[in-house]
């Protein structure tokens, strides 16, 4: 258990906020977002410029906002986008095999991708944070 542990720990790396930028990733409450806009405003008096980053959840679909201080370090997801093969489908998840590692795992189908997928045919998906997600088909 505790190298599982390990692995999920080093899935993300450190980023200052005046580093992000729109359409890539940062956690927020331990869930990967994309980033969708980034507004930063000027400094107060005695304090520091902020910056208000909206972005959505890519396992979740929901829409999150923060405001940080533009030095303040957040955490950035080490996002995987990988081939996989479909085995197999029904009408709740489909099979697939990674076409490097060969690793077969299941996931559950959406609306999105549900007419999209066949044996044979190869999807394109993510991997963060220990969750997957077909991206395309």
């Amino acid at each position: 258990m505790g190298s599982l542990s390990r692995v999920v720990s080093m899935a993300w790396t450190q980023q200052e906020v005046r580093e992000l930028k729109e359409g890539r990733y940062m956690l927020i409450d331990e869930e990967p977002c994309r980033i969708l806009s980034i507004q930063t405003s000027k400094p107060g008096k005695h304090g520091e410029a902020k910056a208000r980053i909206d972005a959505v959840g890519i396992f979740d679909g929901s829409k999150r906002s923060v405001v940080f201080p533009v030095k303040h370090k957040v955490q950035v997801p080490m996002i995987g986008k990988r081939q996989a093969q479909v085995l197999s489908l029904n009408d709740t998840e489909v099979q697939l095999m990674d076409l490097e590692s060969y690793e077969t795992f299941s996931l559950p189908l959406d609306e999105e991708t549900k007419g999209q997928v066949a044996p044979g045919g190869e999807v394109q998906y993510l991997d963060a944070m220990g969750k997957r997600k077909i991206t395309r088909t």
